[in-house]
């Protein structure tokens, strides 16, 4: 099945690449001579109109072949030529209906088999392309026009051949690699296998024995350093044991000690501050009576320097007070002069109007 499918993908990738070769080599020889390709003396034409109908239709391929000599034409062969339709110079394939000779000159009068009436233009030999060699392939001028633009140019020929050159650099990387690898051992045969697996169990047996038998004295050993452990453990707590009476031993004597200790010192302490207290009593006792004393005699001090500021304040009252009494009155009295001077006034200028 893997070969099948080898030789399946080398046909089309083979198939592609020479497909694409003839395309490229279209588009460059019809580029070369004026729109028209040639391949080894053969032209594919892709037609154009229905004008041929039922010959070949519109979007169909047909291969005409290159015309070395004009007397070899003749009448209802099909030539592709050189001619002018809508002021426009275009290839055109129709059939010869009448060949001319005008003063040694042939020229070929053509008509379409669609069509009712010849072609207004004659062909002469410089328009000549080629004559259709009775080959034809429907539908396949659409595809070689798409194949001569840049779309189908990449698309169908450049795409393609990239992806078969690296199938083959991929195929060939593999066949190195293969080359490389180191032969595989040749396929054990089931008598071999179980002869090996029978050696390789009778040799796992012997390992266990062997293992078992060395196993012995380290066990032996094993049971030996258990009863010296035992052993050291039970003389490691005796002697925790007595170390621990003794140090609680010590730890009494120590906490009775310190016990009385704590006492001489706290009936030390506790005299030493009842003495401090009686001190302190006294101390507070003596400035209380010191800071009575000079309170009093301040409250006495700021009392007489109240009566004396209160009895200056009341004299400068009292002269105040008398002077505004004696400016008062001078005052009245001015202001009663001059009422009197202006009543007097008023009383003449009746008089005088």
């Amino acid at each position: 099945m893997k070969k099948a499918i080898k030789i399946i993908t080398n046909v089309l990738a083979w198939t592609v690449l020479i497909l694409a070769l003839l395309v490229t080599i279209m588009v460059f020889s019809s580029s070369r001579n004026n729109g028209v390709s040639n391949l080894f003396g053969m032209i594919p034409m892709t037609v154009e109109s229905d004008s041929m109908l039922p010959t070949f239709a519109q979007g169909d391929l047909i291969i005409c072949k290159q015309v070395d000599d004009l007397n070899a034409l003749k009448e209802n062969d099909i030539i592709t030529f050189w001619t002018i339709i809508d002021g426009k110079k275009v290839k055109n394939t129709h059939r010869i209906v009448e060949i001319v000779n005008t003063d040694g000159v042939q020229s070929f009068i053509t008509r379409g088999d669609n069509n009712a009436i010849d072609d207004e233009i004659p062909v002469y030999a410089g328009d000549l392309i080629g004559k259709w060699t009775d080959v034809r392939l429907a539908g396949v001028g659409k595809a070689v026009n798409f194949l001569r633009t840049k779309t189908g140019f990449f698309i169908c020929i450049l795409l393609p051949m990239a992806l078969f050159f690296l199938f083959e650099l991929y195929k060939f990387i593999v066949t190195l690699i293969e080359v490389k690898r180191p032969a595989a051992e040749p396929a054990l045969d089931e008598e071999e296998i179980k002869r090996r697996a029978i050696e390789e169990y009778l040799a796992q047996q012997k390992q266990n024995e062997a293992a078992a038998k060395a196993a012995e004295p380290a066990a032996d050993t094993a049971e030996k350093a258990a009863e010296k452990a035992t052993d050291t453990a039970e003389k490691a707590a005796e002697t925790v044991t007595e170390t621990a009476e003794k140090a609680a031993e010590k730890a009494t004597e120590t906490a009775e000690k310190a016990a009385e200790t704590a006492a001489d010192t706290a009936e030390k302490a506790a005299e030493k501050a009842t003495d401090t207290a009686e001190k302190a009593a006294e101390t507070v006792t003596e400035t209380a009576e010191k800071a009575a004393e000079t309170v009093t005699e301040t409250a006495e001090k700021a009392a007489e320097t109240v009566t004396e500021t209160a009895e200056k304040a009341a004299e400068t009252v009292t002269e105040a007070a008398e002077k505004a009494v004696e400016k008062a009155t001078e005052t009245a009295e001015k202001a009663a002069e001059t009422v009197t001077e202006t009543a007097e006034k008023a009383a003449d200028k009746p008089e005088n109007t």
